[in-house]
């Protein structure tokens, strides 16, 4: 957990991907490896996310890859046997949260009321999801929610784009952003890499402009 926790930190975005053809797994990960950020969040959406994150893992073992949109067990446990290292669910989900404690993964459930980040800190999870993080009040809504908890952080996700996700940076209880504005899912299919890794090389520039270039 600690290790996963410190390279988001060290990245502070989490691309959010939804791949339809695993033949576009590699590809994919080598723009966002060349474009500085070689992290992912393989969403279990499509049929082919186990298949597409097994690829990933096997040609950069060393990539921070996880897996997205986990409902059950059974999910969790098939992301992880093809090469997850954390796992990211959009709700907070009893079973899968204790599954992956129980299997020492790292799980950030979706949380976004005050009821699930007590639920989230009754299991002994210190760092959950903020889900769906525009649409729900954004920044503004998540500061006031974070506020009792203190001994909470967040990754938001659900609506973060290069416009706001410097913003959401901002804000000292925030480890990362997740979002897919770097990873268009029409990109994907049509096989455009090459836009892939510019705009992450652009997302990776205004974090390191935020952070004054540590």
């Amino acid at each position: 957990m600690a290790d996963v926790l410190g390279r988001l930190r060290e990245m502070k975005i989490v691309p959010v991907i939804v791949i339809d053809d695993a033949e576009s797994a590699v590809p994919l990960a080598r723009a966002l490896v060349e474009g500085g950020l070689p992290c992912a969040e393989v969403t279990f959406r499509t049929a082919a996310a186990a298949e597409a994150l097994r690829r990933m893992t096997g040609a950069y073992p060393d990539m921070l890859a996880g897996a997205g949109t986990v409902l059950t067990p059974e999910q969790a446990g098939e992301a992880v046997a093809a090469g997850a290292k954390f796992v990211v669910s959009p709700g907070f989900n009893p079973a899968v949260v204790d599954w992956c404690r129980e299997n020492g993964v790292p799980v950030f459930p979706g949380v976004c009321t005050p009821t699930e980040i007590e639920m989230a800190f009754a299991r002994g999870l210190r760092v959950v999801k903020f889900f769906p993080a525009e649409p729900i009040g954004g920044l503004p809504y998540l500061k006031a929610i974070a506020a009792p908890y203190g001994m909470m952080e967040f990754i938001p996700t659900g609506g973060i784009s290069v416009g706001n996700f410097v913003s959401y940076l901002g804000f000292s209880r925030v480890v990362a952003t997740g979002g897919s504005w770097m990873v268009s899912p029409e990109w994907v299919r049509a096989g455009d890499f090459d836009r892939v890794r510019q705009e992450v090389e652009r997302s990776v520039q205004a974090v390191r402009d935020f952070t004054g270039g540590k």
